[in-house]
């Protein structure tokens, strides 16, 4: 006779997400435009880090307000919008510094233009933590989950949330309902009214 344990779960973690007050901190941070833009794009749009490598100019459609997020994780495509903030970021940008294919430039050895890499998206990412003065870690993808987490919390579905992010599975939407603050009322402290009024 053959005894079968059950299988031990492994503990789900549940991810940073960034206080409003902390986004705008970090996209303050940085000194160059670009860099801001990356960081703008990176949470205003959801967007993974190699997504934000492969952004051409011909995604932008700055006339609709819309962003074409071509071959996303599993190969899909979707439509993610843009606001009138990006919008002018994005045109200032392009007049400055002319991009030609990429929306945001690297350099390879050589010194010729190539798309921004994941490690150039990264190193963005942790300069403007250091200089914004967060002490939580943050990542790339801290800022699309504070975008999904955000975005629930002011009142998108979550099928929309999962449509925007690009997930194949509903599953790995629903973990942001963990850590999003909705319903009737927010969670408490208890200790908030054991000595309140």
């Amino acid at each position: 006779m053959r005894v079968v344990l059950p299988s031990i779960e492994r503990p789900k973690k549940l991810p940073v997400v960034l206080s409003h007050n902390e986004v705008r901190l970090l996209l303050k941070a940085p000194k160059l435009l670009k860099h801001r833009l990356v960081l703008a794009m990176l949470y205003g749009c959801g967007l993974r880090n190699f997504e934000l490598c492969n952004l051409q100019l011909k995604d932008l459609d700055l006339e609709r307000m819309m962003l074409h997020v071509r071959q996303g994780k599993g190969r899909k495509d979707r439509y993610v919008p843009l606001c009138a903030m990006q919008i002018r970021g994005l045109r200032k940008y392009i007049r400055a510094e002319r991009p030609v294919t990429w929306c945001f430039n690297g350099n390879d050895r050589e010194g010729n233009p190539v798309a921004l890499s994941t490690t150039g998206v990264r190193w963005i990412v942790n300069e403007a933590r250091k200089h914004s003065g967060i002490p939580k870690v943050v990542t790339t993808h801290s800022l699309r989950h504070s975008y999904a987490t955000h975005l629930l919390e002011m009142g998108l579905d979550i099928i929309s949330v999962k449509d925007l992010l690009g997930h194949a599975d509903i599953q790995t939407t629903l973990t942001y309902l963990h850590v999003a603050q909705l319903g009737r009322q927010r969670p408490f402290s208890p200790l908030e009214r054991l000595y309140g009024p």
